[in-house]
């Protein structure tokens, strides 16, 4: 059997054997809103959350006398219209049993998941096959098919669902203007990059006019330029679109570049969930802690790591690690304090960045171990918006 013919029974078989034949009536989109507020900062799309995931979990049986392995664990998330929410975790933490639960490829063992006001585990086959036609994905490994060129991989959802060819090239053409590949639509996947790859799988998701799109770890086999770039072409389809976009990931760079939201995964479990832009400046887990420190300019200086000592016994200075961010990001704090309470702040390191459109700065700077620890200095820290650690004495 070909594989086109493959995926196009994929689509015709049953998903679950077991479910019900009648899919229940549709949720209300205004109760799944109720559960959490829009997110500030990110687009509304119109209001009302556009994907609810309320108590879920997934629990595979027991296979050769190995226990059953809990992959979700009694995860509550609601995700707004238009929202780029970004899910991170290590490699098992479930972060694809996740989004695979969000198109029904995979039925969780308990909870309900709301994709535009209908809880899709409920649904029989019939209705699940309609409401993922809703829900574009994009791939780590792109899953184009060899034997079709980059306009007819865009073009099979389309045929599978009776286009007729005139409307299908229009669409498709369409597409691949959007995602900058009008003149690589007679070109077959071997003769595209990796990056003009996944656009045309971007194309392809995007071909059925969804309302949500699910990216399984898509830019995890592209080079960092590359990476860049989808990522730039995600944001673009997110404001043009109004698409709601999920994006699993185990890269903190891919998250602070595009998501506005981020939820931390471990042991099937959200651990940490918040504005990107907070979690950055105030990671309250371990996990959190330790993606964000993986970034560069994130870690202590090397020369400075060195020099580090836990007892501040005749230490000359307290060193510091200062998080700020939005308009203090850019004020010359440091400098300003140094004047104004007349002592020697030095600046050993650090990183000045943004995080979507909200400037950030870490700094890593050395005080006299007198003024940090009975003057004014640590007040006045605070009172400017910043985040103070003490990281050590030299």
């Amino acid at each position: 059997m070909m594989l086109h013919d493959t995926i196009a029974a994929a689509l015709d078989a049953p998903l679950f054997p077991e479910a019900a034949a009648a899919p229940p009536p549709a949720l209300q989109p205004g109760a799944a809103a109720a559960e959490r507020p829009g997110t500030p900062g990110a687009p509304s799309g119109g209001g009302g959350a556009s994907i609810v995931l309320r108590d879920v979990s997934r629990v595979f049986p027991a296979r050769g006398g190995d226990a059953p392995v809990a992959a979700l664990d009694s995860i509550s998330i609601a995700i707004p219209q238009g929202e780029i929410y970004g899910v991170i975790g290590r490699s098992g933490a479930g972060k694809s049993t996740l989004i695979r639960t969000i198109n029904g490829l995979e039925r969780p063992t308990g909870g309900d998941v709301v994709v535009d006001g209908v809880a899709i585990n409920r649904l029989g086959d019939a209705a699940l096959r309609d409401q993922r036609r809703r829900i574009g994905m994009i791939f780590q490994h792109f899953n184009l098919l060899s034997s079709r060129s980059a306009f007819d991989n865009v073009a099979l959802p389309l045929e599978l669902a009776g286009l007729s060819r005139k409307a299908i090239g229009e669409k498709v053409l369409g597409l691949l203007d959007l995602v900058g590949l009008a003149d690589k639509k007679d070109r077959y996947p071997i003769e595209l990059s990796g990056g003009q790859k996944q656009r045309v799988g971007i194309a392809r998701a995007l071909a059925t006019d969804p309302r949500v799109l699910l990216s399984d770890e898509a830019t995890s086999a592209l080079d960092p330029e590359t990476t860049r770039s989808i990522l730039r072409l995600l944001a673009e389809v997110n404001a043009r679109l109004g698409v709601t976009i999920v994006l699993i990931t185990h890269e903190m760079t891919v998250i602070k570049e595009i998501c506005h939201r981020v939820g931390v995964i471990e042991a099937g479990r959200i651990i940490e969930e918040g504005l990107v832009c907070e979690v950055f400046a105030h990671p309250r887990t371990t996990t959190a802690r330790a993606f964000i420190g993986s970034l560069p300019g994130r870690e202590v200086p090397p020369a400075l790591a060195g020099r580090l000592r836990a007892d501040p016994a005749g230490a000359a200075q307290t060193v510091l690690r200062l998080t700020l961010t939005g308009a203090a990001a850019g004020q010359p704090l440091v400098t300003r304090l140094a004047r104004e309470l007349g002592i020697d702040i030095c600046l050993l390191g650090g990183q000045i960045d943004s995080i979507g459109a909200l400037p950030f700065a870490l700094l890593y700077v050395g005080v006299p171990a007198g003024a940090w620890a009975g003057g004014p200095l640590r007040a006045r820290l605070e009172a400017a918006g910043a985040t103070t650690e003490v990281i050590g004495h030299v």
